[in-house]
């Protein structure tokens, strides 16, 4: 599990694929369009990798960043502040 500000990803490992799973993906954008698992969740969208795959870097690390930032917004919305959330 990657996290800042919030949880970020988490990775999984399964016999054909290795799975990360972002927490609030349905709610990012993704103009690379890498998610391709677990779209019709509400909140989650996840990015299967099999064996042989290339990865796109760049737009992973969008991805990752697009990630951070709405964890930041998420959190400055929901808290007052002297911390406590309103």
């Amino acid at each position: 599990m990657w996290s800042h500000d919030g949880m970020i990803c988490i990775g999984e490992t399964y016999k054909n694929v290795v799975k990360m799973t972002f927490a609030k993906g349905a709610s990012m954008k993704d103009p690379s369009h890498i998610f391709n698992s677990s779209l019709d969740g509400n909140v989650r969208r996840a990015i299967d990798f099999h064996e042989g795959d290339e990865v796109d870097e760049e737009a992973l690390k969008g991805l990752i960043r697009a990630a951070v930032a709405l964890n930041k917004s998420s959190r400055k919305t929901s808290r007052n502040p002297c911390g406590t959330r309103e």
